[in-house]
């Protein structure tokens, strides 16, 4: 390899390094500095390296796309090591994956390649506009994969996350970005006082947006909580996924079931069982095992369960409230698929090759467009399975009034990975935007009763087992960001427009 060719591959390597360091600000680690360092160091390199063409400063934004995703989902090939025909795929989707997301990225450099970048506050203010849309893009097209926004960095930094419920997390990962690069001010050719300015207004905002979370959750603590007549039940069963693949007797399970959640005849207790436990039964199967139902269970008692369920010649991935008789008082069908988990793009042309979804069964699942309010006990629930939850401004489809969120899910297909915890942050983010209490319950994944300001009242780990009882919680009205969605976030892309325009014209 000649001397040049060396040099141009270096170039290369020190966004994907960059990249790399950069998801370890994410959920469990949370190291939240890192941000403020490798995000000013990617602008002063694109910067640098701003001469040099188009087509390089796409490859440093999708290097270092490629360096983040690589580092932060790597899980989604333990979903592969289930069955030995999916085996072969896992170099596949370790590099392809990451891959094609650093693509976003790419376009996001790509992008600000066509503005004189230089070391003026202006680039900062590009850089973000451009890479938050570009986020919110990757979020929205192809179904939408808004996992891992530089936003979820401050997941563990309750009282700066208050915000969300005015302008929602796309607005707050644009703002989040700017704060990022902030400290590029530093290497810009500003007079001392005027980056002695830039650092210490920045600081100052981050200080006041401290002290109105601090003032925001104390003023909720000093609320009084709507206490219940009746008790819910969260149950965090951890019931090893490969057992499902053993196809072993579901009697067995279901028994397991009962045991944890410890039913009392006398007690009026709705039961909340995660996405998943039940994955060689079906719905119209189930009256099979009614009869351990209906022992162990009393008319003072509701069952909510994920399970799969068939409607003609559809497959749903469902949600079903039950009682001791295992009628079904309410059923709401998964909106939102994971492809190849639930259903295989082009089934099809892939199906001639012996390929399937990932989940159990051979056939995809059909989705539903319809997300109602579950009304029980005069609570009214909005269900949400799996990764629902990660769409922010798009879970309450009819602005309807609810009470609670309500999320089961199956985080098995993570394994003993950081998965687990992405996903979980999501539905503190939630929680926040839509200023509702959050009920979580997930098989190997965590379990937990969240309050409407993200704060984690009860929670179960992914390795353990147990239940939860919620028996009083805050009710709440609608937050602004509930009210508007998604519309503040280009709003703010409105403003950074006039921003940049104002100071490139000065």
């Amino acid at each position: 390899m000649t001397l040049l060719s060396q040099k141009k591959l270096f170039i290369y390597i020190i966004p994907f390094i960059l990249g790399l360091i950069t998801s370890f600000s994410l959920p469990p680690y949370s190291f939240i500095f890192i941000n403020f360092i490798t995000f000013p160091l990617l602008l002063i390199y694109l910067i640098k390296n701003h001469e040099k063409g188009k087509w390089t400063s796409f490859k440093i934004g999708w290097m270092f796309g490629f360096g983040y995703f690589i580092s932060n989902l790597y899980w989604i090939t333990n979903a592969l090591t289930f069955e030995e025909n999916f085996k072969p795929l896992i170099p596949i989707a370790l590099i392809l994956i990451p891959l094609f997301l650093g693509v976003f990225y790419g376009i996001t450099t790509f992008a600000c390649s066509f503005f004189s970048l230089n070391k003026k506050f202006s680039s900062i203010l590009i850089f973000s506009f451009f890479f938050s849309l570009i986020e919110f893009i990757r979020g929205s097209i192809l179904g939408g994969f808004p996992w891992n926004l530089p936003a979820f960095a401050w997941t563990d930094y309750i009282y700066f996350l208050q915000t969300l419920s005015f302008i929602g997390t796309y607005s707050f990962n644009l703002l989040s970005l700017t704060f990022f690069l902030i400290p590029t001010i530093i290497l810009f050719k500003y007079r001392k006082i005027t980056k002695l300015f830039f650092l210490a207004f920045s600081l100052m905002i981050l200080i006041i947006n401290f002290f109105y979370g601090s003032l925001i959750i104390n003023n909720n603590e000093k609320i009084s909580e709507t206490n219940l007549d009746f008790l819910i039940k969260i149950i965090s069963p951890n019931i090893d996924i490969y057992r499902y693949f053993e196809n072993e007797n579901p009697e067995k399970i279901i028994s397991e079931l009962v045991n944890i959640s410890n039913p009392k005849d006398s007690e009026e207790t709705i039961f909340i069982f995660p996405e998943g436990v039940l994955t060689n039964v079906f719905l119209e199967d189930l009256k099979n095992y009614s009869y351990i139902f209906e022992d162990s269970y009393s008319e003072q008692h509701k069952i909510i369960l994920g399970i799969n369920s068939m409607e003609g010649k559809k497959v749903f991935n469902s949600m079903v409230v039950l009682d001791r008789n295992l009628n079904i008082l309410d059923k709401y069908n998964k909106n939102k698929l994971v492809p190849f988990g639930e259903f295989l793009p082009f089934e099809n042309f892939f199906n001639k090759f012996g390929l399937r979804k990932i989940t159990q069964g051979y056939k995809s699942f059909s989705k539903d467009n319809e997300r109602k309010i579950i009304i029980l006990n005069n609570i009214n629930f909005i269900p949400l399975i799996c990764y629902e939850i990660i769409y922010s401004g798009k879970i309450n489809k009819n602005n309807d009034n609810f009470d609670l969120i309500l999320n089961i899910s199956e985080d098995g297909w993570f394994g003993n990975t950081v998965g687990p915890y992405q996903h979980f942050s999501h539905s503190i983010f939630r929680s926040i935007e839509e200023g509702k209490n959050l009920i979580r319950s997930a098989n190997n994944g965590i379990s937990a009763f969240i309050n409407s300001k993200g704060q984690i009242i009860k929670q179960i780990k992914s390795t353990e087992s147990g239940v939860i009882e919620v028996k009083s919680f805050y009710k709440t009205k609608k937050t602004l960001f509930s009210s508007l969605g998604n519309k503040i976030f280009f709003y703010f892309l409105i403003f950074y427009i006039i921003l940049i325009f104002f100071l490139k014209k000065k």
